[in-house]
C-alpha cells in the first residue's frame, strides 16, 4: 500500500507539471497584455492553441529527414522528464533519487541540441540563423548554469535536488552572499534559456531578431504543438527550480497525508503564479538587446556564478 501511495504521488507530480505548463504561458501573456493596456488572450488560450495544433495536419518540407520529424517529440520528452524530476510540492518522492541537477541540465541540453539540428535540417536561411544563435546562447548560458550548480552543491554537499531542498528548508544554511550571487546568475540564465526579453521575444516574428522562433518557423500541426508544450514545460521547470533551490519553504518533508499534500500544493501554486506575474513585469521594463550584447548579458551571469564558487572556496561561511 505504501509503495502504491508513493507511486501515485510521483505520478501526480508528473501530471501536475503537464497540466500547469500551458497555464504558466497563459498567465504571463495575460499579465503582459494588461501592462501594455491591451485585453490580451484568456489565460486558458495556450490549452486551446495546443489542442487545435494537435488536430491540424503537419506540413513538412520535401527534403525533411527523420531528425526533423522526431526532434519535437524528443524535445518534449526530455523537457517533460526534467520538469517532472524537480521537486514541486514535496521532497523525497519515489524517483527523487534521479533528480540530479547535473542530469536535468544534460536533459535540457539534449532537447536543445536536437531542435537546433532540426532547424538546420531543411536548409532554410531563418532556421540556420536561429540554430546558430541558439548554440551561441547555449555556449554562454550552460557554463554559467554549471557554476550555479557547483556553488549550490558546495553549500549543500550534493547535487540531488531533494537533499538540497531539505537542507535549505531546515534553515541550517542561512543567508549567504554566494547563494545570492548564484540566484542572480540563475535568473539571468533562465531568461536566456526561455527566450525571454531582453535576450529574445517569443511573440516576435522579425527575421533579424528572432532566435527560438526562427528554428521552429517551418513547423506546423502536431510538431508545433509539441514544441509549444515543451516551451511551457521549460518555463515551468525553471520556475520550479527557482522555488526549490532558493525559496523551498512550504514543501512537504515528512509523511504525505492529505492535509500536508494540499498545503504543499497550494504553496507551490502560489509560488508559480507569483513568478508568472513577476516575469512579464520585468519584461515590460526593459527592451530587447542586440545580438552582439548577448555575451555581456550572459557573461555577467558567468561572473556572478564564478564569484559565488570563489567565495565558497575562500570561506564556507560566505
Amino acid at each position: 500500500m505504501a509503495i502504491a501511495l508513493e507511486l501515485a504521488a510521483q505520478a501526480f507530480q508528473m501530471l501536475l507539471v503537464l497540466a500547469l505548463a500551458p497555464m504558466v504561458l497563459g498567465i504571463t501573456r495575460k499579465i503582459k497584455a494588461r501592462l501594455l493596456r491591451r485585453m490580451g488572450p484568456p489565460t486558458w488560450q495556450p490549452y486551446i492553441d495546443i489542442w487545435k495544433l494537435l488536430h491540424k495536419e503537419a506540413v513538412l518540407a520535401h527534403n525533411a529527414s527523420w531528425l526533423y520529424r522526431t526532434a519535437p517529440y524528443l524535445l518534449f520528452a526530455t523537457t517533460w522528464v526534467a520538469a517532472a524530476l524537480v521537486p514541486t510540492y514535496a521532497i523525497n518522492l519515489m524517483f527523487s533519487w534521479t533528480a540530479d541537477l547535473i542530469a536535468i541540465v544534460a536533459l535540457l541540453a539534449t532537447g536543445r541540441f536536437a531542435l537546433a539540428l532540426a532547424g538546420m535540417d531543411v536548409g532554410t536561411a531563418f532556421g540556420g540563423i536561429g540554430s546558430s544563435r541558439e548554440m551561441m546562447i547555449a555556449s554562454l548560458a550552460e557554463p554559467a548554469m554549471l557554476l550555479v550548480v557547483f556553488s549550490v552543491a558546495l553549500i549543500a554537499g550534493t547535487t540531488q535536488l531533494s537533499s538540497m531542498a531539505a537542507l535549505f528548508i531546515h534553515g541550517s544554511v542561512g543567508l549567504r552572499v554566494s547563494l545570492g550571487l548564484a540566484m542572480f546568475a540563475f535568473i539571468f540564465v533562465a531568461v536566456a534559456e526561455n527566450a525571454r526579453i531582453p535576450v529574445d521575444n517569443p511573440a516576435t516574428h522579425l527575421e533579424l531578431t528572432m532566435v527560438h522562433e526562427a528554428m521552429v518557423l517551418e513547423y506546423s500541426g502536431r510538431h508545433l504543438a509539441m514544441i509549444e508544450f515543451a516551451a511551457g514545460l521549460k518555463l515551468l521547470l525553471y520556475f520550479s527550480l527557482l522555488a526549490c533551490l532558493f525559496v523551498p519553504f512550504g514543501m512537504v518533508t515528512g509523511d504525505k497525508t492529505l492535509d500536508t499534500v494540499l498545503a504543499g500544493l497550494m504553496t507551490y501554486l502560489c509560488k508559480i503564479v507569483l513568478l508568472a506575474v513577476l516575469l512579464p513585469i520585468g519584461e515590460t521594463t526593459v527592451a530587447k538587446m542586440r545580438v552582439f550584447r548577448y555575451p555581456i548579458f550572459l557573461g555577467s551571469a558567468f561572473a556572478a556564478g564564478a564569484l559565488a564558487v570563489f567565495l565558497l572556496f575562500v570561506s564556507r561561511s560566505f
